[in-house]
């Protein structure tokens, strides 16, 4: 198949990059490399052949329907977003206009190229083409103590940031049931693993340990969230792409909820175990509790039995702390990536 990803330079985009060429796809990478987009994620990936790497942003509709044409593209997959919450409290209009305007000029570039497969030959590449929108479970709001987000909940987004995502979710949602255009909506839970920005928690935590500062932690750390390896959302968004019925969401989580303080007590741990300090003395005494966000959500949960059912997901990592550990010993491992996403550009 060939397929057009957007923002598969990013933490999550690269590792659904690795799954399709894994299947032998052919991929366009379309990638603005913003601050948290990196060729050090691709580089050893982009050969001209089976990979292409265009710079580019989503809202450049003329540059979308271009490419769209030039390689027969079968799925297009949209990863590319502002992601960060803070970064939209304090930004909030590069989240709007990259998450809202940039979803809509990649559904129309979609749309004009989808009509145009005309004739017989086309028909059956009009019937798989595929508009995969990837988004978050922050759109759902926040929950409880109990209960978990689905595929049937409304939205309620608290944040900028799940204002926008929300907002290009119903955009996609309009373009199936207005134009007919084939899409599919997955959201998820909070990510983690390889080639994660150095601006989220896990990676925060891990460098600022290794280089001897403090581990902010917002308000009380007893904030919650369910945290799925970055592998199998990856395996999760392939499946729904290639078996989703168009029109439908899937929702992916990792059925490992911690509040925040046990995630960052957690990696002290772990790092207390391979990467001792040499004073000896927990890397859980850099722990800092600091001034909460603004409007923080207290707690996201996803339930991902209809994917299951429907798309037979099924999880690699199902114990966090397994993963936790692979991704703490990745970090280790990495640290000319992390100095090269790092650097100052």
């Amino acid at each position: 198949m060939n397929l057009l990803v957007t923002g598969a330079a990013g933490f999550i985009g690269s590792a659904f990059l690795r799954k399709a060429l894994r299947k032998k796809d052919k991929v366009v990478i379309l990638d603005k490399l913003t601050y948290a987009g990196h060729m050090a994620n691709v580089e050893e990936l982009v050969d001209n052949s089976n990979c292409i790497f265009v710079k580019g942003c989503i809202t450049d509709q003329k540059l979308t329907e271009s490419l769209l044409k030039e390689h027969q593209i079968d799925y297009l997959v949209n990863f590319a977003a502002e992601s960060h919450v803070d970064n939209s409290i304090h930004s909030p209009g590069e989240f709007i206009k990259t998450n809202i305007l940039g979803t809509f000029a990649l559904l129309e570039a979609a749309r004009g190229y989808w009509n145009q497969l005309t004739g017989p030959e086309a028909v059956i590449k009009k019937n798989n083409f595929r508009f995969l929108h990837v988004s978050t479970d922050e759109v759902y709001g926040t929950l409880g103590e109990t209960g978990k987000f689905n595929e049937e909940l409304p939205y309620r987004p608290n944040s900028p940031y799940s204002a926008s995502k929300a907002g290009s979710d119903h955009l996609v949602r309009a373009w199936h049931h207005t134009y007919k255009l084939p899409t599919v909506t997955t959201n998820c839970s909070n990510n983690y693993g390889p080639r994660q920005y150095p601006e989220k928690l896990i990676p925060t935590m891990i460098t600022n340990a290794l280089g001897g500062k403090h581990l902010p932690v917002y308000g009380n750390g007893k904030n919650i969230r369910d945290w799925i390896h970055v592998e199998d959302h990856a395996h999760g968004v392939y499946l729904a792409l290639t078996q989703g019925v168009p029109g439908e969401t899937y929702c992916f989580g990792g059925n490992s909820e911690r509040t925040n303080l046990e995630v960052v007590n957690s990696i002290c741990a772990i790092l207390d175990d391979i990467k001792p300090r040499a004073d000896r003395q927990s890397y859980s005494s850099q722990i800092k509790f600091v001034e909460d966000r603004a409007g923080h959500d207290w707690r996201y949960a996803i339930d991902d039995t209809k994917a299951q059912r429907e798309l037979g997901f099924a999880r690699t990592y199902h114990q966090f702390e397994v993963g936790l550990r692979a991704t703490v010993e990745w970090y280790l491992a990495n640290g000319e990536w992390i100095q090269k996403v790092k650097a100052p550009r």
